[in-house]
């Protein structure tokens, strides 16, 4: 009697708290001269991501927010092979030229697996104070790794869990770079099937956001059930336009949209995630040239050891330097490590900004310009004040003329058209984005002042979240 136990080596199983069992290749389970999903995710380019936090600064914040990129990967991996189950029949309709199965839903899962291997300590703010002086960011940095250094790795794959590529079938590592970069003007150097499958990693919900949304909500504390994940991947479909949304999904995707927007501003841009990101602005701009020695992609060896336990450890020492520049810039480190923060919020206003409206004739478009603004209406003898400004931004939904636009749509049901999300009211009606704009000082010593200057730049139809703190 056959009982079919020959499977299991095959394929491995990890527990996660949002998605229950994610699967993954097994080493043991695959033909010889193959590579298995495994060895990807045991790679140190990969293992490093258990070095960096997923949010960044907040997790000094948010105690049980300690969760990192390396969790965060996985389960976009997981949640990239359940939409590849749930869309290639409709985008097998679209496109004629599709692989085979095997082969999308193993590049969806390793695009999915390394869409964050680019990324230093600290994450996203590791891009704006560090590899922007490069021309970079982690998505074209992770470009750039896989190519050089997981390319060979990635083109010995040739199964996913759910199915086994064609023999005369390779993966192309070019292929997993475009998918996890953003789109570009007129960049359509891509087949059509890959171009629609691309907005599952830059569209609206994506396998990405749709992961840390879920998985930030439940580490903060902040919801263990953020959106309906089974309800929105239920009602999508490709068509000819692209990623479509069916009419009986469209309150499941405004609910996400909705969430992602509130994590933005209840957890992001926390005032004290904010206040400690002030800091390492500061200490960042005077440790430059001890965090990394140049360019990344011209020491892509160092980079894989740089991680935020790397970068803590080697600035905890610095204290103990004989040199005094090292040694004051190390117990500027001790405090900031210590949570001994300088700045401290003074006054906190929101403000939407609906279709139509644009932000950039705005006085809080530049933190510059909203900085002069406010000295400028101070009274003479506190326009030196020590203050720092911040207009954390975030957009709820594309607008028209960004790159990642144009790859979400709605079927409506009754007409049987393809629309527009934003020809249906219930989207139309979300505003395009929102800024949080706050005022840091030293002590609450001019706080009454500082509220009266930002009630004048901001005017009276903002909203006053000083109460939610």
């Amino acid at each position: 009697m056959l009982y079919a136990m020959d499977r299991f080596p095959n394929v491995s199983l990890s527990h996660d708290p949002l998605h229950g069992y994610i699967t993954f290749t097994s080493h043991g389970g695959v033909p010889d001269g193959e590579v298995s999903e495994r060895q990807i995710i045991d790679h140190p380019w990969l293992q490093r991501l258990r070095q960096i936090h997923q949010l960044q600064t907040a997790w000094w914040v948010f105690p049980t927010a300690e969760h990192t990129r390396f969790q965060h990967v996985l389960g976009a991996m997981h949640l990239a092979g359940r939409a590849v189950d749930t869309l290639l029949e409709s985008l097998a309709q679209v496109c004629s030229d599709l692989p085979s199965p095997g082969y999308i839903s193993t590049l969806m899962r390793l695009a999915a697996l390394l869409h964050d291997v680019g990324h230093g300590p600290f994450g996203h703010f590791f891009d704006s104070y560090y590899l922007s002086q490069f021309g970079l960011t982690h998505e074209s940095l992770g470009a750039e790794i896989i190519r050089r250094e997981l390319g060979g790795l990635t083109r010995g794959v040739r199964r996913s869990p759910s199915a086994a590529m064609e023999p005369d079938e390779t993966i192309d590592p070019e292929q997993i770079a475009f998918l996890i970069t953003r789109p570009r003007d007129g960049a359509v150097d891509a087949p059509l099937w890959l171009r629609m499958l691309r907005s599952l990693f830059s569209g609206l919900y994506t396998v990405d956001n749709m992961d840390f949304v879920l998985r930030d909500a439940y580490m903060s504390g902040y919801s263990t059930r953020a959106f309906d994940l089974e309800r929105l991947l239920h009602y999508s479909r490709f068509t000819e336009k692209g990623l479509t949304v069916h009419e009986r999904g469209l309150s499941a995707l405004v609910q996400f949209i909705s969430v992602r927007a509130d994590l933005f501003r209840a957890i992001y841009f926390h005032r004290t995630v904010r206040a400690i990101d002030l800091e390492l602005q500061e200490l960042f701009a005077d440790s430059r040239d001890l965090i990394f020695p140049g360019d990344p992609r011209e020491h892509l060896e160092e980079y894989r050891r740089l991680t935020e336990w790397s970068l803590l450890a080697e600035v905890g020492r610095l204290w103990q330097s004989q040199n005094p520049r090292l040694r004051t810039l190390g117990e500027r480190w001790q405090r900031f490590l210590r949570r001994d923060l300088r700045w401290h919020m003074a006054c906190e206003r929101t403000i939407f900004f609906a279709p139509g409206q644009s932000e950039h004739g705005s006085v809080l478009s530049s933190e510059t310009t909203f900085e002069a603004a406010v000295r400028d209406l101070l009274p003479p003898e506190l326009r030196n004040l020590p203050l720092r400004v911040d207009t954390a931004r975030h957009v709820h939904r594309p607008g028209a003329h960004l790159p990642s636009a144009g790859q979400n749509f709605l079927y409506e049901s009754g007409t049987d058209r393809i629309l527009g999300l934003d020809e249906r009211e219930m989207f139309r009606r979300i505003a395009i984005s929102f800024r949080i704009c706050r005022i840091y000082t030293h002590d609450a010593t001019h706080v009454a002042a500082l509220n009266h200057v930002m009630d004048r730049l901001t005017g009276a139809a903002t909203m006053d979240d000083l109460t939610n703190m």
